[in-house]
Parts: C-alpha cells; structure tokens; sequence
C-alpha cells in the first residue's frame, strides 16, 4: 500500500491523503514562489498581475473548493 491509501483511515481529511507536495503549505509556497520570481525576472507588473490572479484562482480551487468536496463526500458515505 502507498502512503496516499484513503483505505487506511487516517480520518475525513484531504490532506491525510496527499503526498509532500500537494499539501497546503506546498501549494502556497509553490504559488508565492512563481509571483515573485515572475516580478524578478520579468519586472513587469501587468505581466505579473495576471499571474498573480491565476495563482489566486489556483488557490481557490485546491486549498477551498476541492477539499469541502472531499469533505462533503465524505460525510456522504459514511
């Protein structure tokens, strides 16, 4: 078995599931890192700013969207 194994019962949360790097602390770190090396590579804010966004929307969806999915599938088949 893997350690990504939802079998093992390791509670209701997405994140006992994931690897290293799909945690949360990754995903904001991974997001941070692009912007600001977009800004100190490029120097161009409207460049950077849309990135920014994109990074915003990235975050949305994996550190808010997907995991009250998983919560509320959860608590559907239990």
């Amino acid at each position: 078995m893997s350690d990504a194994d939802p079998s093992r019962g390791s509670g209701d949360s997405l994140w006992s599931v994931k690897p290293w790097w799909c945690q949360p602390w990754s995903i904001v770190l991974s997001g941070v890192v692009v912007v600001v090396l977009s800004w100190l590579w490029l120097g161009r804010w409207w460049l950077t700013a849309p990135l920014g966004v994109a990074v915003s929307l990235w975050w949305w969806l994996f550190l808010v969207v997907v995991p009250t999915a998983y919560a509320r599938q959860s608590q559907e088949i239990s």
